[in-house]
Order: C-alpha cells, then structure tokens, then sequence
C-alpha cells in the first residue's frame, strides 16, 4: 500500500483543527502550523472571544469525529429570538414551531476541544507561535518566522491546506494567478464586544435560552448566553458616524448614549464604560474568490469564503467545508487531486449562498425584527408550515435546523413562496369575485 501524503494546513482554528482530526482519523501525517501561541495554555485577548452558533451542520461534522455530545453539554441552547425595545420591552420569537435551538458555544472552549480531538492522533502535530511568511506554489514549500526570533523554518509537503482565516496568507499568491478572481467588501459596519458578567451564584440577568437582540435601525446590539450565567454581548454600529463607534469618547458619554437606547441592558453591565472604550473595533467583510485551489494548495473555512456573522453560520460552513474535502478524498481513493477539484466545484455555490443570506439577515436582525410586518410574516410562516408540513418549510428551518446544501435551500424556499403567491393571488380573486357576485 502506498504511503500516504503529507499534509500542512496553515491554521490550527476550527476549520484547521477538525480537517486536522479528519485526516489523522486516516492515516495522513498532519503539521498544523499556528502564528498564534497555543490557546490551552494562552487567555482570549481581551474583547476577542465572541461565542458561536453552533447549529445541525455544525454538530454533524463534529459527530464525524466525536465531538457533537461534547460541545452540546457545554453550551447553551437558545430556542429563539428575546427582542428588547427601545422602551425596555421584551418579545420572544421562537426559532422552529418544534422547539428546535441553535447552541451558544465559547469559541475558545470549542478551539481548544477540536485541537485536543486532533492532538490524539500519534500522526498528528501542531506547531504554534510560526507566522506564515512566504508560500511558494509551484514548489509547494512554505516559509515561517519563528515568534521571538531572527529564525525561519521550511516545510515542502505534498498538500497544502489553507485554513488561516479571511486575510489567508496560503491565498495571497493565488491572486497573481491568471484567472483567480477574489473580492473582499466590506460593510460600513464593525463590532466590539462587550461583557454582562453572572448574578449571584451563576445565575442569568436576562432570559438564558435566548438569542438576546436590540435592534435600533441601522445599528443594534446582541447577547448570547454564556455557560457560566454572563452574557457576551457584540454591538454592530457603523463604524463612524452619529451612531458610529467611534462616536463616544468618555465614561459619561458612554453611559447617556446606552441608558437612551438600550436601556433594560444597562443595570447589568457594570464594566459597561470601561469595555467600550477599552476593546477593540473591528471590522466586518464578505470575502470571495475562485477557485479554491492551485494545483494541491487548497483553501478552507473564511480562507475560501468568508462571511459575515449574521446568520450564525460561519463556522458552521466551515466545519461543513472540512466534510466534504474529506469525503471527496474518501469517493476517490485518496486521489487527492480529482477530490481537490470535486470539493470547490461542489462547495463553491453553496458558500456564496450563505454569504447573501448573511447579509440579508443583518438587515432583518437590524431593522425588521420588532416590527408588526416581520411578526405578521413569521406567523404566517408558522401556519402555512402546519397546515402543509410535507411541502413548506421556512427558510430559516432548512439553514439552522437541516443538513440541505445552503443554494438548495434557497432555491426550495423560492419555489415554495412562487406557490404560495399564486394561491395567495387566486384565494384573493375568487374572495373578490364572491364578493361582487354577492353585492349584484
């Protein structure tokens, strides 16, 4: 029997450490290379440790190697929406007319359980605290910087995987290649992360099976349970401007603006002045490009296609992304090249589809969920669902609580309401045309 490749995957993140667990599980001789120092013995920077949505997609791939029941006693259930008014008002919206949630999970906490799963493997190898410095693609060797040292050091594996993330540094030399295209567009929009600590004895301030959301219009704030009791709440403002994050500059000014807008979160945020002024702004951007690979260098998670985090569905994708390359490698007899291929034409569609759909979904979270057409719509939705079960299910439904390709999905979701609005439009008709026939 042949030995099997090398393999070096730029990137012990998610994606990174569970495509890492996969091709240990087969015999593959792994180095995963980190610029970052390890996370099992290194604190989260502070303000950089916004929690997951973990969801269907996600627990299947981690069911691939274990991990699902794991991370499922670690997080917590949300079972839907908590919208809080400018008033301080509360409504709940249920996710899934069963009862389905979406887990908040640590991202830090799953990093470290992915590593550990792929650590196991005796063929197996994470080297941190190594920036990737120079990736050369004909030869297929790659150059790193030792942290705290004038040293470099050279690996030339027979696979490259690159993993390492929205601003890939595996990537960067693809884009001198003729025919690679790449796009990288940015919303006016950034995020900082901000902290609800746990009441007395671990106990939740707000609803704790809840994804927690303040929309304002064009800006808001959300908060997902931690499992300790505390919150980790992300704010989505422009990034300057009236509302901007760069438009409060002292303690006081922090305090009026969020006691007139966000006014039931404030009582539980006591470090409230000194998170926001002190954390960081970063910025928030949909990354594209084609095709995911050049010759056995290829490109997964954020790396191939970053989205923004406004379906819950980053990781998620990526996970799904370590999947598929693996079972294409598995259909093909461990030929990497054909299952290179296969994997970004079968991928590729998909993954724009969720990048729309989370765009789309920030406008909804930001300025559509408190209103009475939104609620009148997601009723709708619900009874249409109940009374015809086998054809309709909501969109949302097939994203967060199914397995369906995200491009099968939509196109299943636009088929359905094209129905929909033609009965909508007879039912109307003919309820005229009684109508009419009764007044003559």
């Amino acid at each position: 029997m042949a030995e099997k490749e090398t393999v070096t995957i730029v990137g012990a993140g998610l994606a990174g450490s569970l495509m890492a667990a996969l091709l240990g599980e087969r015999g593959y001789k792994v180095t995963v290379m980190e610029m970052r120092s390890d996370p099992r013995s290194t604190e989260v920077p502070r303000g950089r440790s916004i929690n997951l949505a973990i969801s269907t997609r996600g627990l299947t791939a981690l069911g691939r190697i274990g991990l699902d029941k794991q991370i499922l006693q670690a997080a917590v259930p949300m079972t839907g929406r908590m919208i809080h008014s400018p008033l301080g008002h509360t409504k709940f919206q249920k996710y899934d007319r069963a009862g389905q949630a979406i887990n908040s999970v640590s991202r830090g906490d799953l990093n470290i359980a992915l590593i550990e799963a792929a650590d196991k493997h005796s063929n197996v190898a994470f080297v941190f605290d190594h920036k990737l410095k120079e990736c050369d693609l004909e030869q297929r060797t790659l150059s790193f910087e030792i942290a705290g040292t004038d040293q470099r050091r050279t690996l030339q594996p027979d696979i490259i995987i690159g993993a390492d993330g929205g601003y890939s540094r595996v990537r960067k030399p693809m884009l001198r290649n003729d025919g690679f295209s790449y796009s990288q567009d940015y919303l006016e929009h950034g995020y900082k992360e901000l902290r609800i600590p746990a009441g007395s004895q671990g106990s939740f301030k707000l609803a704790k099976n809840a994804l927690h959301i303040w929309p304002r219009g064009g800006y808001m704030m959300i908060a997902l349970p931690n499992s300790d009791g505390s919150f980790t709440c992300t704010l989505f403002w422009p990034m300057t401007g009236p509302n901007g994050l760069d438009r409060l500059k002292t303690p006081a000014e922090v305090e009026t603006f969020f006691k007139a807008n966000f006014p039931d979160a404030v009582p539980h945020m006591p470090t409230l002045a000194d998170d926001f002024l002190h954390n960081a702004n970063s910025s928030l951007a949909t990354f594209r490009c084609w095709p995911w690979n050049y010759g056995r260098t290829v490109l997964i998670g954020d790396a191939a296609h970053g989205v923004v985090p406004f379906y819950g569905q980053g990781a998620n994708a990526s996970f799904e992304d370590c999947v598929e390359l693996i079972d294409c490698l598995g259909a093909n007899d461990g030929d990497w090249n054909v299952a290179i291929a296969e994997y970004g034409v079968n991928r590729k569609r998909h993954a724009d589809a969720i990048a729309d759909l989370a765009i789309a979904n920030f406008i909804e979270m930001r300025d559509s969920v408190g209103s009475g057409r939104f609620l009148l719509k997601k009723k709708m939705e619900k009874f249409v669902e109940s009374m015809i079960p086998f054809f309709y299910t909501p969109l949302y439904t097939m994203i967060s609580f199914s397995n369906i390709p995200y491009a099968d999905a939509v196109e299943k979701s636009e088929r359905q309401d094209r129905v929909l609005n033609v009965i909508a439009k007879t039912v109307l008709a003919a309820a005229v045309g009684i109508l009419v026939w009764a007044i003559h």
